[in-house]
Formats: structure tokens, sequence, C-alpha cells
């Protein structure tokens, strides 16, 4: 019996400094999110108006400068760029990110992919190390890119991806991400990056019409790939921000499973420590009298 008190009380210890880690990780990743929280709100009314003009143009454009990034081209060579995280600890963000590009390419790029021409850019050393290990075809330039988060890294690796759709290293271009809602709900995103889509038919009812100065041409060749740039920026600001809510969440769950454990452990030991009494008590009634025996 005091073998099995033993081992409960160091499994209540265990069990009481994992809840401290926890309770700590849940205010860290609370500190983190509302700044990458305050980023992407910021960003996401611009780079949503940037969005729409960039379809509009495209809807309407005649013009040859701009065309090579709206051009569709049959679909032979494939980039998926998967944004995910560093570090763990954050529930099934990562898993459900990876699950969903591997069901992308067996649902809509199987053939590519029977062809070795499906490829991968991972942002984020959970996706790199996964796909890598699975023996994809890995673009390994960028998954460092939240070691140092700003907008030139982010538009260095959005320029790898629009130089190798100009060059034809690949025809399409698809982007996963979690988009950020709050911190306890995000949602999981495939979005075309290249070939540049126009409007939806219900938004391109009515006819746009834009004045460009200098000239239409010149204009179009510098605004396009600004634009690009700063959509990919805002796929990894929203990844950012997810990543650290469902990591919030996550830490904030097993704080409570914690809490329910211990309470769990405290009903084991107190009623191993009363049938130890018991034990003991009945074992000194039982020598008492004895002796008087």
């Amino acid at each position: 019996m005091p073998g099995k008190l033993k081992e409960v009380r160091n499994r209540i210890k265990s069990v009481q400094s994992t809840q401290q880690i926890t309770k700590a990780m849940k205010m860290v990743s609370a500190a983190k999110l509302r700044r990458a929280q305050d980023a992407i709100i910021q960003m996401r009314p611009y780079a949503r108006k940037l969005q729409e003009l960039l379809q509009h143009i495209v809807q309407n454009y005649q013009g040859d400068a701009g065309r090579k990034y709206i051009t569709k081209r049959p679909v032979e060579k494939v980039l998926i760029v998967v944004i995910t995280s560093d570090r763990g600890l954050c529930g099934a963000y990562n898993a459900n990110l990876i699950r969903l590009a591997k069901q992308l390419i067996a649902e809509k790029y199987a053939a590519q992919q029977a062809h070795g021409n499906v490829y991968v850019m991972p942002i984020g050393k959970k996706g790199y190390d996964h796909f890598v290990k699975y023996r994809f075809q890995v673009i390994p330039d960028h998954w460092r890119l939240f070691h140092e988060l700003n907008f030139e890294s982010v538009r260095q690796a959005a320029q790898t991806a629009v130089q190798g759709f100009l060059s034809h290293r690949w025809d399409v271009v698809e982007l996963i991400y979690s988009e950020f809602k709050n911190a306890a709900s995000q949602r999981l995103v495939v979005e075309r990056f290249l070939p540049v889509e126009p409007a939806q038919a219900q938004q391109s009812q009515t006819h746009t019409n834009f004045l460009f100065e200098p000239n239409e041409d010149q204009l179009i060749e510098e605004l396009i790939p600004k634009i690009l740039n700063t959509q990919f920026f805002k796929a990894v600001l929203d990844a950012h921000a997810s990543e650290h809510g469902a990591r919030m969440t996550a830490m904030d769950k097993a704080t409570e499973n914690a809490t329910e454990i211990l309470k769990t452990l405290r009903i084991s030991y107190n009623r191993a420590r009363q049938a130890a009494i018991t034990t003991e008590l009945t074992e000194i009634v039982s020598g008492a009298a004895a002796l008087k025996g």
C-alpha cells in the first residue's frame, strides 16, 4: 500500500508540472496571437481590395504585357505551396494542412503526380519534414521563412513561385493555408495563386472602367507582381495567426484535462490513504487482542 501511495503522489507531481508548462505556453501563445491577429486584421482589407482590383483588371484587360500572368496552359506541372508551422503542440493544425495537400494531389493532380510533376514548396518546418520524409519533390528554399517573418522574405518566396510559373517550370500554383477567423476557429483554404483568375460572374456583371496613367501595359507590368506579393504575404500572416490561435486553444484544453486528471488522482490518493490507515488500525487492534489473549 505505501508503494501505491508513492506512485500516486509521483503521478500528481508529474501532472502538476505538466499543467504549469501548458499554462505558461497558453499565456505565451496568447501574447503572440494578439500581435499576429492585429497584423492580419490590418492587412486583410487592403489585400482584399487589391485582389478585387486584380480580378477586374484581368476581366477587362486586352493588352499583352500582363497576359503571361493570366494565360491558362495545359496543366502538366504543378506547384503546391503548403504553409504549416515550425513548432508543434498546436493540436491537429499541421496534420490537417498536410492532409488537405495530399488530398488535393490525389483528387486533382494524380496524373501529374504519377509522372513526377507535382512540386511542393513547404513554408514551416513541420510541412518540410513531412514532405521530405515521404519523398515528395520539395522546393527547399523557403521553409525557414517563419524564423524571420517580414515582407521581404515573403516576397522572395512569392517570386520563386511567380518566376517558376513565368518560365514554365510549372503551369499552376496552388496555395494551401489556414485562414484565421478567431482564436478557436480557423478555416483551411485552397487558393489558386497562378494563373490569375478573373472576377466571378456574379461580381462582374457591371463593367468597371479604369483610367491608366501613364500607360496601361506599363502599369499592369508593375502592378500585377506587387499584388501577387501582397496576396502571398496575406496568406502567410493568416497562417501565422492561425498557428498561435490553434496552439493557445490546444494548451487551454490540455490545462483543463490536467485539472480533471488531478481531481481523479487526488480521489485515488485519498482512498488509498484511507485504506492504508484502516489496515494499520486493524493490525494494531488485532495485535493488542492477541497480547491480551
